[in-house]
């Protein structure tokens, strides 16, 4: 069979490495790809939101599956479109795809289904927000409500912080149109963690857990980026907390869509605040998570095509069951000097071929493009260097030591990526 996988970052060439590892698979296209993921799949320049263009290069190439990576294709429908000409797509249709695209109906969809999460209110005038927080009795976070590449969220330390932000996200419109409305919301404390599954519209096959690194710099510090890194599993989510997110947010959640008539197929994603009350949740995305897919399918020993196949054939997937290698994997991202503010392109990029060269060790493209013969950067993350290995001591040195292979100029990454499992595991 043939494979459409749309996007660009670092996720997508995950999607398209480990999709063209299936024996069910003869060859992969990726739209528009980016400088790493020729190794795995021929890239098409066609834009993911082009989808015109999209399904008549599906149609032309007998594509039998396509797979989105990011969010904002979703959010506009393109799962409809391709639905409506009868092309078997894996994700969630518009209506599902809401839950990412606006926070504010997360939030509200959370309250109707009793699911664990912050204290919320919704705002769409400034001022009216600023008083809010003014009263307000406990610190807050401010959420632009729309989509915002990961960067639209400002935990804040003060009132005068939060106001700040308001000014930022609904007046100065930092985000554009996605600070039209903003979720001023409870601020938790615990560590956070991400939940993964795949749904058929009724059932799950979750992932294994892993954890995010969203802010900038080392110990959590700086503002909030796409993420600098990730590791599976987390072990901050233990068996019990791993039934109790199952039971009490995701399939809660799910059966609720349904009763509305939103039937959930795709990715799941539910980012988590492990609190001392239980596990509750800090937002829900409709896709697999950036930087997360690369150590969870470097860990997935399974092929990953038959139960994406299913979910977007509308097939039950209710007795797959996924299996995963022992050891950890970890990625630490190399990104562009300045991210997630502003930040120079085209810088050479050495390194790769050795960093590979040391074993378990796979680099997956977020940023870069060719320039003739040579790769370059072209974006604010640049590269995920992922390790397996058997325990997590060794596959953290392994990733870093990778790492230390590979030069451009600029290059910023966090130094601490693995640490909090360290420390629950000593």
């Amino acid at each position: 069979m043939k494979i459409l996988v749309i996007g660009s970052g670092g996720r997508e060439h995950t999607l398209c490495w480990k999709t063209a590892q299936s024996p069910l698979v003869e060859e992969v296209f990726c739209a528009p790809g980016n400088g790493g993921i020729a190794e795995n799949a021929t890239c098409v320049d066609i834009s993911v939101g082009d989808f015109e263009s999209l399904i008549r290069f599906a149609k032309d190439n007998r594509i039998d599956l396509s797979i989105v990576g990011p969010e904002a294709p979703l959010a506009d429908g393109i799962v409809d479109a391709f639905s409506q000409e009868g092309l078997a797509i894996f994700g969630p249709d518009q209506k599902a795809a809401r839950l990412e695209g606006s926070k504010a109906f997360a939030k509200e969809a959370m309250k109707e289904f009793n699911i664990p999460s912050a204290a919320f209110e919704i705002f769409n005038d400034p001022e009216k927000a600023k008083k809010f927080i003014a009263d307000c009795p406990f610190p807050v976070v401010v959420k632009a409500d729309g989509l915002a590449a990961g960067k639209g969220v400002i935990v804040t330390q003060s009132k005068q912080d939060a106001i700040d932000a308001i000014d930022s996200i609904m007046v100065q419109k930092a985000f554009g149109d996605a600070g039209a409305r903003v979720v001023i919301e409870e601020r938790l404390v615990g560590e956070e963690v991400s939940f993964i599954a795949i749904c058929d519209g009724e059932h799950l096959v979750p992932l294994a857990s892993s954890q995010d690194h969203k802010p900038a710099f080392d110990n959590d510090q700086g503002p909030n980026t796409g993420g600098m890194g990730a590791y599976s599993p987390a072990p901050v989510l233990d068996e019990q907390r791993y039934q109790e997110v199952l039971d009490s947010i995701l399939y809660p959640l799910v059966g609720g869509l349904r009763q509305k008539g939103i039937i959930y197929r795709g990715v799941l994603y539910a980012g988590l605040m492990i609190t001392d009350a239980g596990p509750k949740v800090l937002e829900f995305n409709v896709r697999m998570g950036d930087p997360e897919t690369q150590p969870l399918l470097m860990r997935l020993k399974s092929d990953i095509v038959p139960v994406l196949l299913k979910v977007a054939r509308g097939e039950s997937i209710k007795d797959i069951v996924l299996e995963w290698e022992e050891g950890p994997s970890v990625c630490v991202v190399m990104a562009s000097g300045g991210y997630p503010g502003s930040y120079e392109k085209g810088k050479p990029i050495d390194g790769i071929s050795s960093a590979e060269g040391t074993g378990g060790v796979k680099v997956f493209h977020a940023g870069t493009k060719l320039d003739g013969s040579s790769l370059v950067s072209a974006g604010g993350r640049v590269l995920g260097v992922t390790a397996l290995g058997v325990d997590l001591p060794h596959t953290i040195q392994k990733a870093y030591d990778a790492v230390s292979l590979i030069s451009f100029e600029g290059v910023h990454y966090r130094k601490d990526i693995g640490q909090k499992a360290l420390e629950r595991l000593t």
